[in-house]
């Protein structure tokens, strides 16, 4: 296929992803208005229904408004030469592959996360402002921003390095050394995030004595669930929104508390948060998606294998000498439709344990917590209770609250 061909499929996939998004999200506005199910009329009183569409309705319009304005830049840079150009930059500082992969991804990493800085701040400190849902400073914001690019520079960029590293040494079977790394990292990641990344941002101490600890650490003794790390983290310092997270396996297990969840739960509520997520734990879920996610991995990179040497993926994206780090942005674009598929896959299977964990809470502890809790966490993120059914397909990794609440008791 020539280069001229792979352009305008780039094009083509770009602006088909734009036009079904956008279908989607018409047809998610559209249903905003429907009568909300019998099982979910005590989620919210007038006002505060009133208020929940206002929300859902501002960010439809700011979500069709940030997609488009990506999309123009995203062709116009590509119509125009904009990787040529950081190519030819780049080329104008160093000649060595690894430092050239560095430097024009690092320029456009920085550039684009530049140019959308003003939608972030627009969405956190206009529309979550307005809802009352924001919670996070300026200096906190830029603080983040700081540490983010800091971030991707050390771990992406030492990624990087590695399997271009890879490459030069083990030709197009580079894919099979960089899949052993990846996969390391990965399982490193998992086993040691909320330890080493999240202080980072949030501050995490251990749940304290009373009521609350002893609930938990009864149920976990009753259904043979060791859980010594019980921590609670400062969320209400960026957001209202409350959440509770599960991570690491073996000694490395933890369960992390959002202090919103505590302040607007009740202890029976939070247990039966708990009881999910310890479903989750139960019935594999998180071995099984770290497994999924390690053999994606494999495949991506693989395919990437393929059509690494090939000079029309350069030269697709406008950059006239063919490099390893032109071929990744071409091959990136190329892949997105594929990643769709296999994202489709992932978040119906996401639902599929999300009713295994609500079951398994309902079985080991009770239904009735979870669903007050449910009911009330969508309360207080203004959470839209009809969504389309389209829309949940494609993008819901949980199910609609209604399918929850009826199959808890069913």
């Amino acid at each position: 296929m020539s280069s001229t061909t792979l352009f305008y499929v780039i094009i083509f996939i770009l602006v088909a992803q734009f036009i079904i998004e956008s279908i989607l999200d018409y047809l998610n506005a559209r249903k905003f208005q429907d009568p909300i199910p019998s099982e979910l009329d005590d989620i919210f009183d007038e006002e505060a229904y009133i208020k929940s569409q206002a929300y859902k309705k501002t960010n439809y319009k700011f979500g069709l408004f940030s997609s488009l304005f990506s999309l123009v830049l995203t062709v116009s840079f590509l119509w125009y030469g904009g990787f040529e150009w950081i190519d030819t930059l780049t080329r104008g500082y160093t000649e060595h592959p690894i430092l050239m992969a560095l430097i024009f991804f690092g320029i456009i990493m920085l550039g684009s996360d530049l140019i959308t800085t003003p939608f972030a701040y627009y969405k956190t400190f206009v529309i979550e402002e307005k809802f009352g849902f924001n919670k996070t400073t300026k200096r906190l914001f830029v603080i983040d921003k700081i540490k983010g690019w800091l971030m991707l520079a050390i771990l992406g960029g030492g990624i990087l390095a590695l399997v271009i590293w890879f490459f030069q040494w083990a030709g197009t079977d580079f894919w099979i050394y960089a899949w052993g790394i990846i996969a390391a990292f990965t399982i490193f990641m998992n086993l040691f995030y909320s330890k080493l990344i999240v202080p980072l941002f949030n501050k995490q101490t251990p749940l304290e004595e009373g009521s609350l600890r002893n609930k938990i650490q009864e149920y976990a003794h009753t259904v043979g669930f060791e859980l010594k790390n019980i921590f609670v983290i400062d969320g209400s310092k960026r957001s209202t929104k409350a959440n509770a997270y599960f991570s690491g396996f073996g000694k490395e297990k933890r369960v992390t508390l959002y202090d919103t969840l505590i302040k607007d739960l009740e202890e029976d509520e939070i247990v039966a948060v708990l009881a999910h997520e310890v479903g989750h734990y139960k019935r594999n879920h998180i071995l099984f998606n770290l497994f999924v996610s390690i053999l994606l991995t494999g495949f991506t990179l693989y395919l990437l294998s393929l059509f690494i040497n090939t000079p029309a993926v350069s030269l697709a994206i406008g950059v006239n000498i063919p490099s390893f780090h032109a071929a990744l942005v071409g091959f990136g674009i190329l892949y997105s439709p594929i990643s769709e598929i296999t994202g489709l896959a992932m978040n119906y299977l996401s639902r599929k344990f999300e009713y295994q964990a609500d079951d398994y809470a309902k079985n080991t502890f009770a239904a009735n917590p979870l669903i007050t809790s449910l009911k009330k966490l969508s309360r207080n993120s203004l959470s839209n209770l009809t969504p389309h059914p389209a829309y949940v397909f494609m993008h819901y990794s949980h199910p609609p609250l209604i399918n929850r609440i009826r199959n808890l008791r069913a």
